[in-house]
């Protein structure tokens, strides 16, 4: 394996290391996907050839070009050729559809659009709202949905393509635009530019280990920030394979990690937890897994999840799109709750409301002090005023994360609670006034209030709850409401529960105080959507 050296930021510039390794790593495997494998010379010569093709539509330096696809390896191809041009990738999520893919697709303002077969219809069916993106689609056979207008992707391919010429590119350019939750509001574009990432992946790196013969297996989906650091950017660092496998599954997730004899691979949510909880097997601990960073996890069950599968659980630690990996948890016994020590470029510290850094052991809002440039994200793309509000201090220097954490004695950070209201599940954080705001369209619905019920797999995540408040003679059907969901937003709001209420309780402002709904919980009769049988379309 060829270990590229990211100790100088200004070396940190991705098209430049997959340069890099086509030559020092040519004939070695990057990119697997079933039964396809794309050496890194092979990789580097593809987007060589697509930079050209992308040019040739109109895209220069800092347009952007939204990637509507699953992870695919011409996700990560397209990713790559567009970073060679010096222009901006924008993923956006698999999983939006109808309005919610509208807005994502006009703010981003992008020239272009690159989708596949299977996300055709989703295109198709809202591209009268669009404008004048070009739209170019990889077709899965000759048999796949037409999207008209469309340009083949392998059209786009240059034959005898001429080498990029990277050197113009610097490490604080903005190289991708990744789109938030929406945990506090609606969704915002955040500003990555290629030091972001890649700094993360340098501090990634250690905790693995790897050596000659490693693969990392990636279940995560390319529209969020982890599966890029942990997986793909990191493989492209240290010259491994990388098994592009997502979505996740529990069923058939040893039986692929022995097909491609995968030694690493990065876990979120839930997802681990599954897996635990699944009936134990003779052959749990006969698979090649060495290693793998399972976020968060229980620490009562490290030693016997290690046991069980044969393998070492990394440290865990805390990030958002905003600022990758800022903090590393390595020291294994740490106590419940904690994320880790800050990263020697970064200053970590909590806040109270009147931005008065708090004592050690008390809670307040972890905010973070980049102390080299381009640390953090370069802004919110199309949103002055929320790029404004995210910073503090006299000279702005501190970024606000919005969570609430508390410091011990020992600089040991601990995550305490999301400092707005927002539900975790799956690894995904959402925002339940967006939820909220999809359940007020429909027309028998008065007032809604979205909250999270503790999960019964992970203590860190939440179950989807929403009572809802009818129009005046109305009596909704929940399934009615539940495929309403399933229409008009992501598949992940689909509530697991459902109630109808007369009222909801407020404060004397007009604030729902969710509070007094949580503690009721799940009361008997409540409509459970795995309990009545109902299947979310994704």
């Amino acid at each position: 394996m060829n270990r590229y050296d990211l100790s100088r930021p200004e070396d940190r510039v991705l098209p430049r290391i997959l340069q890099w390794q086509g030559v020092h790593s040519a004939d070695r495997d990057f990119l697997i996907r079933d039964d396809r494998r794309i050496t890194f010379a092979e990789a580097d010569g593809a987007t060589d050839a697509l930079a050209t093709g992308l040019a040739g539509l109109g895209v220069e330096r800092g347009d952007r070009v939204a990637l509507y696809l699953t992870g695919r390896p011409e996700m990560v191809l397209s990713a790559l050729a567009l970073g060679k041009l010096g222009a901006v990738w924008v993923p956006i999520s698999t999983d939006y559809k109808g309005d919610w893919l509208v807005d994502a697709l006009q703010r981003s303002r992008c020239r272009a659009i690159v989708t596949e077969s299977a996300l055709a219809a989703n295109l198709a069916s809202i591209r009268d709202r669009l404008g004048d993106e070009r739209l170019v689609l990889v077709a899965d056979g000759a048999d796949g949905p037409d999207l008209e207008g469309a340009i083949a992707y392998g059209s786009l391919l240059v034959e005898g393509a001429p080498r990029a010429d990277c050197s113009a590119l610097h490490y604080g350019d903005t190289c991708a635009i990744l789109w938030t939750s929406g945990t506090t509001g609606r969704s915002k574009a955040v500003e990555q530019s290629h030091n972001t990432w890649l700094r993360a992946v340098n501090n990634v790196i250690p905790q693995h280990e790897s050596t000659e013969g490693d693969v990392v297996y990636n279940v995560l989906p390319l529209f969020n920030t982890g599966g890029w650091v942990t997986s793909v950017f990191r493989a492209l660092a240290e010259g491994l394979p990388c098994v592009l496998d997502e979505p996740f599954s529990v069923t058939h997730f040893w039986d692929r990690i022995r097909k491609f004899g995968a030694t690493q691979t990065f876990t979120l949510g839930a997802m681990h937890m599954f897996l635990w909880n699944a009936a134990p097997r003779p052959d749990d601990a006969d698979n090649p897994l060495r290693v793998a960073q399972m976020v968060p996890f229980p620490a009562e069950l490290v030693e016997p999840f290690e046991r069980r599968f044969g393998l070492r659980l990394l440290g865990a630690g805390y990030g958002q799109s905003e600022c990758p990996l800022i903090c590393s948890l390595e020291e294994r016994g740490a106590p419940p709750g904690a994320i880790g020590r800050p990263a020697p470029d970064t200053d970590i510290r909590c806040f109270d409301g009147d931005d008065r850094e708090v004592p050690d052991g008390e809670v307040g809002e972890i905010r973070i002090r980049p102390l080299e440039p381009h640390l953090l994200f370069n802004g919110y793309f199309g949103d002055e005023e929320a790029t404004k509000a995210a910073f503090r201090g006299p000279s702005s220097e501190w970024y606000c994360t919005g969570d609430l954490g508390r410091r011990d004695e020992t600089g040991m950070f601990y995550f305490v609670d999301r400092k707005k209201d927002a539900v975790r599940f799956a690894g995904r954080n959402i925002s339940t006034m967006q939820v909220e705001g999809v359940l007020r369209r429909h027309p028998d619905v008065a007032d809604v209030a979205a909250y999270g019920i503790p999960s019964a797999e992970l203590a860190s995540e939440d179950e989807l709850k929403v009572d809802i408040v009818p129009e005046a003679g109305k009596t909704p059907a929940y399934e009615d409401l539940a495929s309403y969901v399933n229409d008009n937003a992501p598949h992940y709001f689909v509530p697991r529960y459902m109630e109808i209420v007369e009222a909801l309780p407020y404060t004397p402002t007009g604030k729902v105080e969710k509070y007094k709904l949580r503690d009721r919980g799940v009361p008997d009769g409540v409509w459970d959507r795995r309990a009545a049988g109902y299947r979310v379309r994704r």
